[in-house]
């Protein structure tokens, strides 16, 4: 069985994956912001919407790139187990 190099991962998906995360880090700080301070300026129902919106949307943040990378390693698989397929019918 093969071993499948994460290192060779397309930059491409590998900016995209560091854009979730950073996306992520600023919703966290956002919403741990407006659950800290924003009860000094935003009425207390307001507050909670903003912070369950930018909390939600963190974990969507930090989700989506392990999904890609999950996704990304299944289809090296298979290609890689398409190869080892083909390798064999040509020894034969």
């Amino acid at each position: 069985m093969s071993t499948i190099d994460t290192g060779a991962m397309d930059p491409r998906l590998r900016k995209r994956m560091i854009l979730f995360y950073l996306a992520g880090i600023f919703n966290a700080v956002l919403g741990g912001y407006i659950l800290i301070h924003g009860r000094n300026f935003l009425p207390q129902g307001t507050a909670l919407l903003l912070v369950a919106f930018f909390f939600g949307f963190a974990v969507v943040d930090f989700y989506f790139p392990r999904l890609m990378k999950k996704r990304w390693l299944e289809e090296q698989a298979r290609i890689a187990s398409e190869r080892e397929r083909q390798a064999g019918e040509q020894q034969k």
